[in-house]
């Protein structure tokens, strides 16, 4: 507060407010300069990553990760501006770990490695310029990046045969159970009049991979208890394995007294989305069930003796 006895000179000299675009200016020239840093650098990847969400049907649930990541990061927008900003060097060896990191995926063709440098370099700039604890406040949003990111091959051949063999396995048993004549070869389930493949479009992957992506956004906005948001995504795993089993043996139902028309084209389609909301409906009934059961077993917890 100026000094009200002060002289016109001194009231002339004393510091005034500093102007909105110089604080503008100066966290939007850092910014510019690490968003054209960070475009220069992943480009081509994310180029190549939203080609596959378009391309391919097992990563199209990614372009919902992205927006998804931001309203999450944006939820916690006032914690953020609470805290204080400790910069740390720690940042800058992560950054520069994750951006060898993507040098030895690109010389390498190994897609996976350039694809989670990203969130490496991300997390590194942020320990840099805010500090650890703005790390830890968004450590949620950018790991649920990771969901974007399509498994190697490697890993998802691993995954994806032997989801195929249960699927025509249990086609099988629950054919035999109906009375319909089987004779299952591997992936292949061959009835009276025709034969059906469980190919790795079948191998309940692709829902797989949705439905988990689902029950993070589903358990994160229903209920605040972590072990509840666990036992969620655990459960969604089963839950979308059984539901393309059955899939696979209602399409199996089908072929036998319809032909094998109905396992192609529209019926392929509606099934599978017929299934997964079934799947979810299971997903739903799971937490229902966790929240009785939770609740049941507070009422007859014994009270908490106070000690004097």
């Amino acid at each position: 507060m100026p000094n009200p006895m002060a002289t016109p000179q001194e009231l002339h000299q004393l510091p005034g407010p500093r102007p909105v675009t110089a604080d503008l200016l100066r966290v939007a020239v850092p910014v510019a300069l690490l968003l054209v840093s960070f475009g220069l650098l992943y480009f081509h990847v994310v180029v190549k990553l939203v080609h596959d969400f378009a391309t391919d049907d097992n990563a199209s649930h990614g372009f919902l990760i992205v927006p998804l990541a931001l309203y999450l990061a944006w939820e916690r927008r006032g914690e953020l501006t609470r805290l204080e900003r400790r910069p740390s060097l720690a940042g800058l060896i992560i950054v520069l770990g994750s951006v060898s990191v993507l040098a030895a995926g690109t010389l390498g063709s190994e897609l996976f490695l350039t694809r989670i440098s990203m969130l490496g370099v991300l997390a590194g700039t942020i320990v840099f310029m805010c500090g650890w604890r703005h790390l830890r406040t968004l450590a949620f949003p950018i790991a649920f990046l990771l969901l974007m990111i399509p498994l190697p091959a490697i890993i998802f051949n691993q995954i994806a045969l032997p989801l195929q063999l249960l699927a025509s396995r249990v086609g099988e048993q629950t054919l035999m159970v109906l009375g319909i004549p089987v004779l299952r070869e591997g992936n292949v389930i061959i009835l009276a009049h025709t034969s059906l493949e469980v190919v790795e479009a079948c191998s309940g992957i692709r829902s797989l991979a949705a439905l988990i992506t689902l029950a993070v956004v589903y358990g994160y906005f229903t209920d605040p208890r972590t072990s509840v948001r666990v036992a969620i995504i655990l459960s969604s795993i089963p839950i979308a394995v059984v539901a393309n089993a059955l899939r696979v043996a209602g399409t199996g139902v089908a072929a036998q007294y319809y032909g094998p028309g109905v396992a192609e084209g529209f019926f392929h389609t509606f099934s599978g989305w017929v299934m997964f909301i079934v799947a979810f409906a299971a997903m739903l009934g799971v937490r229902v069930l966790l929240v009785s059961c939770i609740d049941v077993a507070a009422r007859f917890r014994p009270p908490m003796r106070k000690v004097a």
